[in-house]
């Protein structure tokens, strides 16, 4: 069983729902719409299979309060933003927008970055075009389903917040198969 130092991810090959389990909680989670993936490439929509460290928390502070967790914790400005552009040199990390070369916008109207844990993928260093933002976010549910992600691991914001305050900046997400 998965302890605080460990967020565990399993998934059936091709499902783009899996189990995330910590300490004793297990929570349904959303993966991407490839599933998991053993090979990550730049929009193929998998998720990385893989053990990854849980670099920092971002939040909406104008939506939610910092949520309480021992992980280093910034607040989201409307200007941040994540370079997936694979030949630019800010590849794979924050930028602030307008950014020159393709960037996600991380100040979302959905819901889904309210909360966002960026995950250490392809960041020591970046390898161009293995992945970019790929991250532990909210979840978008339809009718009671979650949907898949672009490749990253997702909860609903209340199993979130139960998750978050069991992590640590020592916490790994440990994702493959079931």
């Amino acid at each position: 069983m998965a302890t605080s130092s460990e967020i565990l991810v399993t998934a059936e090959p091709g499902e783009t729902r899996g189990r995330l389990t910590v300490a004793e909680l297990e929570f349904v989670c959303a993966l991407g719409r490839a599933g998991l993936v053993n090979d990550k490439h730049e929009g193929d929509g998998g998720t990385p299979i893989g053990i990854f460290p849980l670099r920092q928390l971002r939040y909406r502070a104008d939506r939610l309060q910092a949520p309480a967790t021992a992980l280093p914790a910034y607040p989201t400005t409307r200007e941040d933003g994540w370079c997936d552009a694979p030949r630019d040199a800010a590849y794979n990390r924050l930028v602030r927008l307008p950014y020159p070369s393709s960037a996600e916008t991380m100040w979302r109207d959905d819901h889904l970055y309210d909360l966002v844990v960026v995950l250490g993928h392809n960041d020591d260093p970046p390898r161009p075009g293995a992945g970019s933002a790929i991250f532990f976010h909210l979840a978008n549910e339809k009718d009671g389903i979650l949907q898949p992600t672009e490749g990253c691991v997702a909860l609903r914001l209340p199993d979130m917040l139960k998750v978050l305050s069991r992590c640590t900046p020592q916490t790994m997400m440990r994702i493959g198969a079931s």
